[in-house]
């Protein structure tokens, strides 16, 4: 029978280490019991050092100090951070084509992708990677994607082509999910909001794995390379 695990990572930016935010790893398994135990720091090292994606989730293992499992594994990873930017934000830096028309801030296309604007229309607010301070760990997420997970299977589902898939979430925009919620009781907090966000992560890596149908999902029209923010209906 082939083993589940579901990883949340609330991301910290590329020199952490002494932040007040930093890299969180929760690992949870099939019954969404915390493998090991929760992790806390700065993975850019370890980012650096692991060759392929098989070495990478070995690390995230070793950090959480559960064993690896075996190469059968399948494996999701939830990722609290942008993992991509704008078509027009692209198109902009790249090619300088402008966009025709720009109104309110919620609605701008260059600071927010089409899913942060879906957030919007639905009551949340969702950050951005150009205009807060969030840059940094985007471009971290990115990095492990590109380096990791570079194959695009759909809109916001990456993959190494096997076993390892990772997508995007946002554990604000979760938190008052009926969901999430009723998953989380009898939970007692990690002690720290980075790890306690990196669960909902996980939780949301679980839903996305065992029952994406409850998850809302990528409209047509959404840019793949834009990514999308897996949130519960």
């Amino acid at each position: 029978m082939t083993s589940e695990y579901y990883v949340g990572w609330d991301v910290g930016a590329w020199n952490c280490d002494r932040g007040r935010s930093q890299d969180a790893i929760v690992i949870l398994d099939s019954k969404l019991n915390v493998a090991g135990k929760a992790w806390r720091g700065n993975l850019r090292v370890d980012i650096n050092s692991a060759t392929s994606t098989d070495d990478w989730v070995k690390t995230l293992f070793q950090r959480c100090g559960t064993p690896m499992p075996d190469a059968t594994a399948e494996i999701t990873m939830a990722i609290d951070t942008p993992l991509g930017f704008s078509t027009e934000f692209v198109d902009l830096i790249t090619s300088g084509k402008y966009a025709a028309k720009l109104e309110n801030h919620k609605t701008n296309p260059y600071l927010f992708r089409y899913t942060e604007r879906y957030l919007f229309q639905n009551g949340s607010t969702p950050l951005s990677a150009v205009t807060h301070m969030i840059g940094s760990q985007a471009t971290k997420g990115m990095h492990v994607l590109a380096k990791f997970a570079p194959t695009i299977e759909s809109c916001g589902v990456w993959s190494n082509g096997t076993g390892f898939h990772a997508i995007e979430a946002y554990p604000s925009a979760c938190r008052n999910s009926v969901q999430i919620r009723n998953m989380q009781n009898g939970f007692i907090s990690l002690g720290n909001d980075d790890l306690d966000d990196a669960r909902i992560c996980a939780l949301v890596a679980y839903l996305f794995a065992t029952n994406r149908n409850s998850l809302v999902q990528p409209p047509k029209d959404v840019p793949k390379k834009e990514g999308w923010i897996w949130v519960p209906k």
